[in-house]
């Protein structure tokens, strides 16, 4: 790619007229737009029948844009399959666990592990890479359009079959899955593999281990089905590939993107949930470590379907939300869509131009992101974001977990936004990571809401604290095995023993009086949590009143050079986030955290390094205008002015950017 900050859109010419498309190019122009991603809902215009394959419209489109400095994204077709692949083939569609099948119609319909889908889906991404892989302007590919976003796990036949040889290849005897999943319970003992249901309609609930074992399935065919996309393209492409993806998906993207070239997402958080927001820029910056990611779509102004709408951002919000992702790592900003749709389910979508060719709503808010990437581009580009020393895990393994046993109603997304907000509010730059990434540079690794903790995971956040670092713990970490059921040997397995702590009770604790004390601070306690009893450690937080009166939720032991904190129970409310908070400041900084700022709640500071030194990019987030505390004299980079020590303001949905002296 180019060493550009990108600013585009997602852009449909297969369904306006060539006048409309000259009318777009000129607009594209006018308000900055650099890059456009297309082509992904595009397959019945590239094979309106089956065999008659024909990519020389978007032949003509890129090489049109390029000749305007408009690079390009292309996307492989696959969300919508045509007509001609699905009219009267249900057993090609999509099946779900009421076993009602899908009809054509919308977007992923049609079952992505289906043989005939697979061999059809490959054909026209051979066609399309052939075609378009080596045209200048193109610098990049998008894999289909958001795995998994409508649909969950397939239950059709195909996936009945792959699913007995996932177990078999898993498992290897039926006796070992039997074991493994403790069978012989409600008598659901099997004899071959083959007898072994998906977890579809059922008097009550399935065995958990069924039913999560079935979602770490279907990551997988989903991660296959991308790994096999993207090796057609490299055959004739040398462009990058991506897809864009999400934490809200039925997805495992440490597994999808293991095999891709750089990191992109979807968001559409209201202002008034920023913190949803800014937990992508942190998460999707770390998933290929050293590239910069994409925002790949977000809305100019608001969302909107046949069914629902959001509520427009509020002026100013739109340039926060860009100059925040550019200062975090992001190379592009990119808006869903470019021209708004005339038909189809989502006419009422935010978008750049409306379908009758007038600005959008947003549409001076896209020119103040157009205003702010070109003050911003030398700055970004010549240093780079400066990495945490402060990670909290991400794992979408644990919201396979928590879908299976959401106790009540528990969101994995939901809690780890709360707790990360914490930090965020802090001013502790902080990375999401994904569970397989290594722990180099940290000083405190944050493990919430992690159900299984793999040994892999454990042998290498021990290594962590035996060399210094605080590894933090819980809650709802660590009481399930791999196979979603809980220990025999303790309620936490090895990681009793590790920090010299005994599980006395492991119970909902909510609503039995039980209050936290820890640091000075009081708060009621919630959520399934286990407390306990001193081995090796030392009790950091007691509990008072309920079953538990006398017994710890929070302990610390140390461990070589460095910390183990469990955190068996989760504190409630406004005293509860108080005291989470003084828990992170506390181990933040005996660890020596260094990378923070002091900054106003709903401001932000992103920490970039160059050769000339720190550069702190300060945006204010939720519109009340905030401040930041300069522990230096600096230089303001857009202004030209020396700014003193001190506390420094950052107007409502402003941005600073300021190198530190």
């Amino acid at each position: 790619m180019k060493a550009k900050l990108y600013h585009g859109a997602a852009f449909y010419p297969e369904l306006w007229s060539e006048e409309t498309l000259e009318q777009d190019f000129k607009l594209m122009k006018a308000t900055g737009i650099n890059v456009v991603r297309i082509g992904e809902f595009a397959w019945s215009t590239i094979e309106p029948r089956e065999g008659e394959i024909d990519v020389s419209f978007f032949v003509r489109i890129i090489e049109r844009l390029h000749e305007l400095g408009i690079d390009i994204v292309m996307c492989t077709p696959t969300p919508t399959p045509p007509i001609w692949l699905s009219h009267g083939h249900p057993e090609r569609m999509y099946v779900n666990e009421r076993g009602e099948t899908m009809s054509h119609g919308s977007r992923q319909h049609m079952c992505t592990n289906n043989d005939v889908f697979r061999e059809k889906s490959a054909i026209i991404t051979e066609h399309i890479a052939r075609s378009v892989g080596k045209l200048p302007g193109l610098i990049g590919w998008q894999l289909d359009n958001e795995f998994k976003a409508h649909v969950s796990e397939c239950m059709c036949c195909t996936c009945l079959k792959l699913w007995h040889r996932w177990l078999e290849q898993r498992y290897v005897t039926i006796d070992r899955l039997n074991d493994a999943w403790g069978t012989d319970i409600w008598s659901e003992r099997y004899n071959c593999f083959d007898q072994v249901p998906q977890p579809a309609a059922t008097p009550f609930l399935h065995n958990s281990s069924l039913r999560t074992m079935y979602q770490l399935f279907s990551m997988e065919m989903i991660a296959e089905f991308a790994d096999e996309q993207a090796a057609i393209i490299r055959k004739h492409s040398a462009a990058p590939i991506t897809h864009n993806s999400s934490i809200a998906f039925h997805v495992d993207n440490e597994r999808l993107f293991a095999a891709l070239d750089f990191a992109s997402y979807d968001t559409y958080a209201s202002q008034a949930n920023y913190a949803a927001y800014m937990i992508n820029c942190d998460l999707w910056r770390t998933v290929k470590k050293g590239r910069p990611y994409w925002l790949m779509e977000t809305s100019p102004s608001f969302s909107g379907s046949l069914e629902s709408y959001s509520i427009p951002h509020p002026d100013g919000y739109l340039r926060s939300e860009a100059v925040a992702a550019y200062a975090l790592g992001a190379e592009s900003f990119c808006y869903w869509l470019w021209r708004g749709q005339r038909a189809g389910s989502e006419q009422p979508h935010g978008s750049v131009i409306s379908a009758w060719g007038k600005p959008g709503i947003g549409y001076r808010n896209v020119l103040a992101v157009e205003e702010a990437r070109r003050k911003l581009e030398p700055i970004i580009l010549s240093t780079e974001p400066v990495q945490a020393q402060v990670a909290m895990t991400y794992s979408d393994r644990t919201k396979a977990f928590l879908r299976t046993e959401p106790h009540r109603k528990l969101n994995y997304r939901g809690l780890l936004t709360g707790m990360y907000e914490l930090l965020l509010k802090l001013g502790i730059h902080r990375d999401l990571i994904m569970e397989g990434a290594p722990l180099d540079g940290y000083k405190v690794l944050v493990t919430p809401f992690l159900h299984h903790i793999s040994d892999e995971y454990r042998a290498r956040a021990q290594s962590f604290a035996a060399n210094g670092g605080i590894w933090i713990i819980g809650p709802l970490s660590g009481g399930r095995t791999k196979e979603h059921t809980f220990h025999t040997d303790a309620a936490l397995g090895k990681l009793e023993e590790l920090a010299g702590i005994e599980t006395e009770f492991m119970y909902p604790i909510d609503g039995t009086g039980s209050i936290g004390h820890a640091f000075g601070l009081s708060a009621p306690l919630s959520l399934w949590s286990t407390v306990f009893t001193i081995k090796e450690a030392e009790a950091v937080g007691t509990i008072s009143g309920g079953h538990a009166d006398g017994l710890s939720f929070l302990t610390e032991r140390k461990y070589g050079q460095g910390k183990i904190v469990m955190l068996g129970s989760m504190p409630a409310g406004e005293e509860g986030a108080e005291l989470l908070s003084k828990l992170f400041s506390h181990y933040a900084e005996q660890a020596g955290v260094t990378v923070r700022s002091g900054v106003t709640p709903g401001t932000i500071v992103a920490p970039r390094r160059g050769a000339e030194g720190t550069v702190w990019i300060a945006v204010n987030m939720d519109g009340k205008g905030g401040s930041v505390d300069l522990p230096e004299p600096a230089y303001d980079l857009l202004s030209g002015d020396a700014v003193p020590r001190g506390l420094l303001h950052v107007p409502a949905y402003g941005y600073r950017a300021l190198l530190l002296k």
